[in-house]
């Protein structure tokens, strides 16, 4: 049985270490925190309960797949019930579209658009079905090591026959002319962090995976699946050190031997790191020497996603009762995006996210109030990094004013009895995101598949890679993907 170390009990690096414990090796996990989870916390206070990071649970059968490896029931561990309608978009002036996953009522909302446009989207779903069930089997679902697995025919086919070279907004045009339907299936992209008049057209995939498998929720929000695959990974007789910062992945003569903690080097026969991966460059290997292409340079010249800031938001009082997920786009979406991405300015007029987690569950909030998390997208660290107490006052004030405006809580401010707010200093100081960018490396045609990084690192024997950072990206389900493909390099290596 060899001894593996995981470094950071993130998703990735839990459900990494899960499968390697499954597979009979010998696994330790070691977290900066007093808890699992990373981005993936939750934040407990005066009755209130709230997820700090991801909210929306896409591609159930990836969670589920995690426990079902392990031969577990994953309704013992992650109690799940879809979520209907599945979001509602409010536009200031124009009638709000509410979404679901029943075809019926979805046909019904897009014939009262047009039946033009209906006939539209339901092609703009067959054709990016086709083309998602191509990026999966070619791409999402294997790593890369050499050129070879990349630069070959099957893979080049499989590529152009994607049509990654359009930007997803434009994509979706030609299929529908309602502007309305237009923004519905393009503002997901910020979903990874890139804008849909930059990002490639494929990542229209997420609105399909939305429509098709639908939106569910998990009982005691996101957080219970951190807990529960680390309570999975100690059932199976594994190890988490919390409170335990790693400073070093320990490399000699381009293998990694293991790792140091409390300037105590603790040996290891591979090690998987799920820390960010720009962040690990940059701070747990210092000799430049020692990562190949990944020099400063090249780490602060790559493109990063978009940030957030979040609101978590106690209310002694109930509101009228709406959809879970709830989208207000700005008056000009595109001006919006072009401030994140572009200019590197907080949005004056943003489009912002609303949850409203208490309506699924009533264990969230005390009696009669309301949990409310409200998140905008911002420019990450490098573009924008004026984040002082006063900057992260007037910012909330423009937010919460433009709630009142625009939403049921018109009356908010009277009834706040509990607040928190991350910005993307806070991502960065907290979950060692680097630049605060939420979602990791911005996925760019030059920065996704064979030209993002690779979960087996080529400088260093024995290192792997996992989470937002690296192949395949962004996104829980995918994050959970990059620790399958991780370990799946690791028994190459190990077991060929």
């Amino acid at each position: 049985m060899k001894n593996i170390i995981v470094v950071g009990a993130g998703i990735g690096g839990l459900t990494a270490a899960v499968r390697l414990q499954k597979l009979g090796y010998n696994v330790t996990i070691y977290e900066k925190e007093a808890t699992p989870g990373g981005k993936m916390n939750q934040i407990k206070s005066g009755g209130f309960t709230f997820d700090v990071g991801p909210t929306i649970v896409m591609m159930p059968d990836i969670y589920r797949e995690i426990f079902e490896f392990c031969d577990r029931n994953p309704d013992d561990y992650i109690p799940m019930q879809k979520v209907e309608p599945m979001l509602d978009l409010f536009f200031r002036d124009e009638e709000k579209l509410s979404f679901t996953s029943d075809l019926v009522q979805l046909v019904k909302t897009l014939e009262k658009i047009s039946e033009e446009d209906a006939q539209g989207y339901l092609q703009f779903l067959t054709d990016i079905y086709k083309r998602y069930l191509i990026a999966k089997n070619a791409f999402l679902t294997k790593s890369f090591r050499g050129p070879l697995d990349f630069y070959n025919p099957k893979s080049i086919y499989a590529g152009l026959k994607l049509k990654t070279f359009n930007d997803a907004y434009s994509s979706i045009s030609k299929y529908v002319k309602d502007e309305r339907l237009r923004k519905s299936l393009a503002f997901q992209t910020l979903y990874i962090g890139i804008s849909p008049y930059q990002g490639p057209s494929l990542y229209t995939i997420i609105p399909m995976i939305e429509l098709l498998y639908g939106v569910h929720y998990i009982k005691g929000g996101m957080y219970t699946v951190a807990t529960a695959v680390a309570k999975l990974f100690k059932e199976l007789g594994g190890e988490i050190v919390y409170n335990a910062p790693v400073e070093e992945l320990v490399i000699e003569n381009r293998k990694t031997t293991g790792i140091k903690v409390n300037n105590t080097v603790i040996n290891a026969d591979a090690v998987i790191c799920n820390v960010d991966f720009p962040y690990a460059m940059r701070e747990l290997i210092p000799d430049e020497k020692q990562r190949g292409k990944y020099t400063n340079k090249k780490i602060d010249n790559m493109a990063y996603s978009c940030s957030c800031f979040v609101l978590y938001l106690g209310l002694d009082k109930k509101y009228p009762t709406s959809s879970v997920h709830n989208i207000y786009f700005a008056d000009d979406f595109k001006l919006n995006v072009d401030e994140l991405f572009e200019k590197g300015t907080l949005p004056e007029d943003p489009s912002f996210y609303l949850y409203r987690p208490s309506l699924m569950d009533a264990d969230l909030a005390p009696d009669n109030q309301e949990a409310l998390y409200v998140l905008v997208p911002v420019p990450e660290l490098s573009k924008f990094s004026d984040w002082s107490d006063e900057m992260q006052h007037q910012y909330r004030n423009k937010i919460i004013d433009l709630i009142k405006q625009r939403t049921v809580f018109k009356d908010i401010e009277e009834h706040i009895v509990f607040e928190d707010c991350y910005t993307p200093k806070k991502f960065k100081d907290n979950f060692n995101a680097f630049n605060g960018a939420t979602f990791g490396l911005k996925p760019t045609l030059s920065q996704s598949n064979y030209y993002r990084p690779h979960n087996k690192f080529k400088y260093a024997e024995n290192l792997y890679f996992c989470g937002s950072s690296t192949h395949p990206g962004a996104g829980v389900p995918i994050v959970m993907q990059s620790a399958k493909l991780a370990v799946e390099e690791l028994v190459k290596d190990d077991r060929p």
